[in-house]
């Protein structure tokens, strides 16, 4: 999702929807988190899984302007305890109070989004261009597999 050339309300909207998708997380692990930077376009992945019952997601964030991930040493297995997607309209409609200063705004600034993965493992990232993938669970593929 991005905030050029659309409605003025129409990122807003997709961040909602994705957030939507994204509250029913809550439990499922960290599998992946791969950060590329320093190109045209910073990008991060991050893949989501809770087993072989429920649908593997990949959280893909382009035009990343801010991300930290911390997580301790000793953790193999990194369960989301919430997840969160938050709008970051453009000047002069203000953020949230705990984003303010995480990414320096200004005139000319397109929309962002805010995703905020807590757990064991933290992850918070700002980016322009946020898409949420759900894959099909095992057993849904099953039951298209399987003739009826």
């Amino acid at each position: 999702m991005t905030g050029r050339r659309e409605t003025a309300s129409a990122f807003k909207n997709r961040c909602a929807n994705s957030e939507r998708t994204l509250a029913s997380l809550t439990g499922y692990f960290i599998s992946r988190i791969s950060f590329e930077a320093f190109n045209e376009d910073d990008s991060m992945e991050i893949t989501l899984r809770d087993g072989p019952m429920k649908p593997d997601v990949v959280i893909s964030l382009s035009d990343v302007r801010y991300a930290a991930v911390s997580k301790p040493p000793e953790i193999s297995g990194c369960f989301v305890d919430a997840i969160s997607l938050t709008h970051l309209p453009v000047m002069p409609h203000p953020w949230p109070e705990d984003a303010v200063g995480l990414v320096g705004r200004f005139n000319g600034l397109n929309e962002l989004a805010r995703l905020r993965i807590d757990g064991p493992a933290e992850v918070d990232v700002v980016a322009s261009i946020v898409t949420v993938y759900t894959a099909m669970s095992d057993d849904e593929a099953e039951r298209i597999g399987t003739p009826g």
